[in-house]
C-alpha cells in the first residue's frame, strides 16, 4: 500500500496492517521523524510537497523493484506532505516476509532509494529563515550500494 497524505499515521494500525499474514515470519518498518538540528542550523520545522499521481507511481516502482530482489509478502510506504514540526513523523516504511534479513534489507533498500528517487520537494524552517533542501550526497551514496 502507498499513501501520500496530510494527516499524521498510526503505526500501530500499519503495523497491524503487515501483521495479516500467517506467513509472514518477520514484519521490519521504520519512521522517520523531523529533526530539531540538520547542517549546523535549528529546523523548526519543515514544509513537504509532492507530485500528486507521479510521487505515488514513483514509491509504487520502488516497492516493485524491491520485490524482485527479496520475497517480501507485502510493503507498506506512507509519507506525509505539508507543513510538519519538530518530532512529527515524516514516512512510515514496513515490510514483511517469511524471514528477518529479506525484511530488513528490503526496508532499507525502500527507504533509500524513496530519499533520491520519489520527487518530494523539502523545505526546512529555521531561525534563519527557510531553506528549500537538495538531495545529499550520503543519500546518493546509500541508494548507489544496492
Amino acid at each position: 500500500m502507498i499513501r501520500v497524505q496530510q494527516q499524521d499515521f498510526d503505526v500501530g494500525e500499519e503495523y497491524q496492517r503487515l501483521r495479516n499474514r500467517a506467513s509472514a515470519g518477520a514484519i521490519v518498518f521504520f519512521v522517520g521523524l523531523v529533526r530539531d538540528m540538520n547542517l549546523g542550523e535549528q529546523v523548526q520545522g519543515l514544509h513537504l510537497e509532492h507530485y500528486p499521481g507521479m510521487t505515488e507511481s514513483q514509491l509504487a516502482r520502488i516497492v516493485d523493484q524491491a520485490r524482485t530482489r527479496w520475497p517480501i509478502q507485502d510493503a507498506s510506504v506512507v509519507h506525509r506532505v505539508g507543513d510538519l514540526d519538530v518530532n512529527e513523523q515524516i514516512v512510515f516504511v514496513g515490510v514483511n516476509s517469511a524471514h528477518r534479513e529479506a525484511s530488513f534489507e528490503a526496508c532499507h533498500f525502500i527507504m533509500d532509494y524513496l530519499k533520491t528517487q520519489a520527487t518530494f520537494w523539502k523545505k526546512e524552517r529555521t531561525s534563519q529563515g527557510d531553506i528549500w533542501l537538495d538531495a545529499r550526497e550520503s543519500d546518493l551514496k546509500a541508494k548507489n550500494k544496492w
